[in-house]
């Protein structure tokens, strides 16, 4: 038989169970109206473990309670709470350098929140290499070096390029110094670090992020400063007997983030208590530092696509239920560090062991139309062959996608199989997969707007997620996990 695919549902090739019903009940229509009003400026990028996150997910759990879906979160609610403690530098820190004050965030850039009484004398060793440094005493000295590229730079086409650049050459280069003994790094920027400075300081004083728990530590551990200065600032580190002062001190937060959670009953008894977990995040980045006179940071393919697929994922099966139940789980402050997903999977709704497959979205508007990636599909990041073949046969069935394998590559210099919500599930044992349209140059960016998203390529991604979910739930046998599996990076 030869697979076939129809506006009502996708037949079954040689398998005994029917088509993939209510293909339809994905419409363009829903998803860019639920995309406009998700990844909206009224939405104000919803960052997470701020009141434009919550409202955005009070929104969710709006339609969701029109679609009919039955609630799964705690105390028959959509919601699963939890608290994000946050660290940072006190905007109260000071840094003087020859006695001047350096403006904090715009002239110096501490990389990570500490706390740190400091009057050093200044060692100044430019772009010295390790064996240039063997016999130069650096305990107990601020080193001042200047930045040099990192062993594995981002690629100039990609968005973001000279923060991720920044960022990955003051970790490369401050580790050196730290090992060494130094009390304190300066790093000074050469061109590139310096026209990124405005963003990688905007970044950096946010702080870190993640999941508040009893007994949390609530105060940075760092053997050493890491300050990062302007270019200018370098003639003042190589002045003779320049010393580095500071006062340097922490503080933290806690903010409520919330996960949102939806069921669909499945119809088969025998197979009921088990659920085909569909995953995407709501949140963003938010309001941030203006971009081309735009300071709204909308995050429409990252990840408000995914958020709206899977309302229309739901609309579908509600229509038809499958014999496995169908979980929908929205995951809170996915872009602090995937702290939803890490959270839900210690604090399941269900039990973990009743999840029989994860389908995780991230990014699936853009790039060109006949284009996706399916991550978890190649060793060492699949985890389950049987899952991967159901979705390969779903993607036959939908959009027919050229696969870019090279995503899914453990040398990819983007890692990006370990930046979304698939990752905590599959690290526990479940079996994971991740549906993406890639990179694009508006990633993180206020250009990421609701009006650039492909909504027909949006739709046939859907569709495919769905049909996936679908396959996998009438299959009898759930997929199994690859012997031996172990993800490491």
């Amino acid at each position: 038989m030869t697979t076939s695919v129809s506006t009502a549902g996708a037949s079954i090739e040689g398998a005994g169970r029917g088509t993939v019903p209510s293909l339809d009940a994905i419409r363009e229509d829903d998803l860019r109206r639920d995309l406009f009003a998700l990844a909206g400026d009224a939405m104000r990028g919803r960052e997470g473990g701020t009141l434009d996150e919550l409202r955005a997910s009070g929104w969710l759990a709006e339609q969701l309670r029109a679609i009919g879906l039955e609630p799964a979160g705690e105390d028959g609610t959509y919601y699963q709470w939890w608290h994000i403690r946050r660290i940072r530098q006190s905007d109260a820190s000071v840094v003087r350098l020859g006695g001047e004050v350096l403006p904090l965030w715009r002239e110096v850039v501490v990389a990570q929140a500490v706390d740190a009484s400091l009057d050093l004398p200044v060692v100044y060793v430019g772009r010295a290499t390790d064996a240039e440094l063997n016999g130069v005493e650096l305990t107990g000295k601020a080193v001042a070096a200047l930045i040099v590229p990192p062993p594995n730079p981002p690629g100039r086409n990609v968005s973001l390029s000279a923060w991720r650049y920044t960022g990955a050459a003051v970790r490369a280069q401050s580790a050196r110094f730290m090992s060494r003994g130094a009390a304190a790094v300066v790093l000074v920027a050469d061109s590139v670090v310096d026209g990124a400075l405005d963003f990688f300081g905007s970044v950096s004083a946010r702080g870190t992020y993640g999941l508040d728990s009893a007994g949390a530590v609530t105060r940075p551990r760092q053997a050493a400063p890491v300050l990062l200065v302007r270019q200018r600032l370098a003639s003042k580190l190589q002045a003779p007997g320049a010393r580095l002062q500071a006062t340097l001190t922490s503080e933290s937060f806690t903010y409520p983030s919330v996960n949102i959670v939806a069921k669909i009953a499945g119809r088969d008894p025998r197979l009921t208590n088990e659920y085909v977990l569909f995953s995407g995040h709501q949140d963003h980045d938010g309001v941030r530092f203006p971009v081309d006179g735009d300071s709204i940071w909308n995050g429409a393919d990252d990840n408000a696509t995914v958020s709206v697929a899977m309302l229309a994922a739901a609309r579908a099966w509600k229509r038809q239920p499958n014999p496995r139940s169908a979980l929908f789980v929205w995951h809170g402050a996915e872009e602090r560090g995937l702290l939803g997903s890490r959270y839900f999977v210690r604090n399941p709704l269900v039990p973990r062991s009743q999840i029989v497959a994860v389908l995780n979205g991230d990014m699936i508007g853009r790039n060109h139309p006949d284009s996706a990636s399916l991550l978890g599909v190649q060793p060492p990041h699949r985890n389950s062959s049987d899952l991967v073949a159901l979705a390969l046969r779903a993607n036959d069935l939908t959009g027919r996608f050229a696969l870019d394998s090279l995503w899914d590559r453990p040398t990819h210099p983007e890692g990006w199989y370990f930046r979304s919500d698939h990752l905590p599930y599959a690290r526990a044992g479940i079996p994971a997969v991740m549906y993406s349209t890639n990179l694009h140059p508006d990633y993180h960016t206020p250009r990421d707007g609701p009006e650039r998203i492909d909504i027909a390529k949006l739709r046939r991604m859907t569709q495919w997620m769905y049909a996936t979910g679908w396959l996998v739930g009438v299959t009898p046998a759930r997929p199994r996990l690859d012997a031996g599996f172990q993800l490491e990076r």
